[in-house]
């Protein structure tokens, strides 16, 4: 089941995303979109409501292949494997980093599988896959905080591109449906 995400305000978006899919509390969530806990509550129960009559999108192959591929980098990610990382990886992948997250903010740019596979390896626990203007890509929420999200272009089997987005307006300006396989 996919649920579109793209119709709710940012702080309904949070609220919705942080409980249902990331189950943080609404006391922790209040803190995050600055309202309290009865209001964080109805902003989860409103957008939980539109999201429910937005209906869904429709799987493709397309969809579904290039999901189980970015899946499959997120695994490899996840455990460290820079072997499987690799193999999913072109061999002439570009990372584009978003200065504004400071990790990167020294490193714009990342050519080449070798080099973007260290930078993801080990590191995908909070991360999830999800469609991004309606193409797969990842969230990135450890503890359900959203740090940044990836856009993935996948050509021939493999991931060539990544864009990291972690300005926050860029952010709340993305199409973000969450994919369920439920």
């Amino acid at each position: 089941m996919l649920v579109v995400l793209g119709n709710l305000n940012p702080a309904e978006r949070i609220a919705f995303v942080l409980h249902d899919v990331f189950a943080l509390s609404f006391s922790e969530i209040s803190n995050i979109v600055g309202r309290n806990e009865t209001a964080t509550r109805q902003l989860a129960s409103r957008a939980r409501g539109r999201v429910q009559g937005a209906g869904s999108v429709e799987h493709t192959e397309e969809h579904k292949h290039k999901q189980e591929l970015v899946e499959a980098f997120l695994a490899a990610s996840r455990t460290g494997n820079f072997e499987k990382l690799l193999l999913v990886l072109d061999p002439n992948v570009v990372l584009h980093n978003d200065t504004s997250f400071a990790p990167v903010a020294g490193i714009p740019v990342v050519h080449g599988a070798s080099a973007v596979a260290k930078q993801f390896s080990g590191r995908a626990q909070g991360a999830r896959a999800v469609l991004i203007d309606g193409s797969v890509g990842i969230i990135v929420a450890p503890r359900g905080r959203m740090m940044f999200a990836l856009k993935v272009i996948v050509v021939a089997d493999k991931i060539t591109e990544i864009e990291m987005i972690a300005d926050k307006t860029r952010l709340s300006e993305l199409d973000m449906t969450v994919i369920s396989n439920e």
